[in-house]
């Protein structure tokens, strides 16, 4: 055998090794899993919370910490992919929860709160008029959908690897369950490649979607030479732009875009906006918002029976107007940012084929000394090693996601982050002849 082929059964051999020793820690989380699946497909709702040989069953969350069915604890470093941005059990959260309980549900009819909400969203986000939806899959439909409208155009451009929602997947050129728009597939980052692109299809291109930082791709960011190219050509072709801040808005006090400097047409929202309740949003330029405006006879529908539900709107304007404000936004992001130099000051250390990529809150891991510009270079890293990584943090008790992502909570603190970078550290010892290999 080859020296390579010699390090891939190692791994292989340290990777059954440790599902084994998963298996028979969590006994009672597969009795969950073989039970769910007797009633949903693989015993799952869910896709991405599946991973072999079987997913952990959460029974209960507090602070920044998890407990599954077999009692193990667990700092929470997932965050619900970045949604849980308060921690699972903020006392403001739960009173603005409570008192909307107390009020009662379902109205039927508009509520004293959603319009404050409003105000305090665009005031945060330099927005002239938001709507809401029930997650940043429905945003991003919405925007895409008013945007061909508005543009009388057909043509959606994505980024290969770009994650926009359940319909919106373009890892590998696209899902076969997205939806059917006419999409036109550019290279994340590649500023040349894509200014070409939009010249080429100047003519029908509605607009340009991407997240300024990609998320589910490995939280890889645009470049801003790259964003900027993208606003000054969607301007000259007449082609709308719209940021996909989901999750990057947590990245600033008035989103990634406020860092960047670059101002789109529309924005779309979701995850912790709604305090952790079910949300999305998407916003931006009246003259575009407006045509979803009921007073006007030509006005197009929106429609959306929890669009403006109590416990959201109450939980989502206590949060970004008394928990997460401006300078909260800046020092937890300043912590995640430290904490990722820290990450791979430790792999640069021990010369590991090992680095973390992100900005501020969010992180992610990456197998490879190579940067990582593009999902194509996240691809090009030892997924075997990432998939080992994830099993050595659990059973160290660090809670991510499988593939490699991290999103810090506001309750997560200087001992939280002293055992990741402990746990981080631990593994290069403990892999050290496997990474050597790499």
């Amino acid at each position: 055998m080859s020296e390579t082929e010699l390090r891939n059964a190692d791994i292989d051999a340290a990777l059954a090794e440790a599902k084994e020793a998963y298996v028979k820690r969590n006994p009672k989380s597969l009795a969950r899993f073989v039970e769910a699946t007797a009633v949903m497909p693989g015993g799952n709702t869910r896709t991405v919370l599946h991973y072999a040989p079987f997913p952990l069953g959460i029974a209960r969350g507090e602070g920044c910490r998890l407990w599954d069915l077999d009692g193990a604890e667990y700092i929470d470093f997932l965050g619900e992919y970045t949604a849980g941005i308060y921690g699972h059990s903020h006392p403001v959260i739960r009173a603005a929860v409570d008192r909307a309980l107390d009020a009662g549900v379902n109205f039927g009819g508009t509520n004293l709160i959603e319009a404050r909400f409003a105000r305090a969203v665009c005031d945060r986000f330099g927005l002239e008029r938001v709507r809401f939806t029930n997650s940043g899959t429905e945003a991003n439909l919405l925007a895409i959908s008013v945007g061909r409208i508005f543009t009388g155009r057909s043509k959606v451009m994505v980024f290969n690897g770009g994650y926009h929602g359940a319909v919106f997947g373009f890892a590998g050129g696209g899902s076969p369950i997205n939806a059917p728009f006419e999409y036109v597939l550019a290279a994340y980052n590649d500023i040349a490649a894509t200014r070409a692109l939009i010249e080429q299809h100047a003519s029908d291109l509605a607009l340009v979607i991407l997240e300024p930082m990609m998320g589910g791709g490995g939280c890889i960011a645009a470049a801003p030479e790259f964003l900027t190219m993208l606003r000054e050509q969607t301007t000259k072709v007449g082609a709308l732009l719209i940021l996909d801040e989901v999750m990057t808005s947590r990245l600033a006090p008035g989103g990634l875009q406020q860092v960047r400097g670059v101002k789109p047409d529309l924005t779309t929202f979701g995850k912790y906006i709604g305090g952790g309740m079910s949300f999305g949003a998407f916003g931006g330029r009246a003259d575009i918002m407006d045509l979803f405006d009921p007073r006007r006879p030509d006005a197009l529908p929106h429609a959306g029976t929890f669009n403006n539900n109590v416990l959201t709107m109450s939980a989502g304007l206590a949060g970004l107007t008394e928990i997460y404000t401006p300078d909260a936004a800046r020092a937890l992001n300043a912590r995640g940012d430290a904490l990722r130099e820290r990450l791979n000051a430790l792999c640069r250390a021990q010369n590991a084929p090992m680095q973390f990529t992100g900005i501020g809150s969010m992180l992610a891991v990456h197998f490879t000394r190579h940067p990582v510009r593009s999902p194509a270079d996240a691809a090009k890293g030892d997924q075997k090693l990432k998939e080992l990584f994830f099993f050595d943090m659990l059973a160290q008790g660090i809670w991510l996601a499988r593939r490699g992502m991290f999103t810090l909570c506001l309750p997560i603190g200087d001992a939280e982050c002293d055992r990741l970078a402990s746990a981080v550290e631990e593994f290069l010892a403990s892999r050290r002849s496997l990474l050597n290999g790499g």
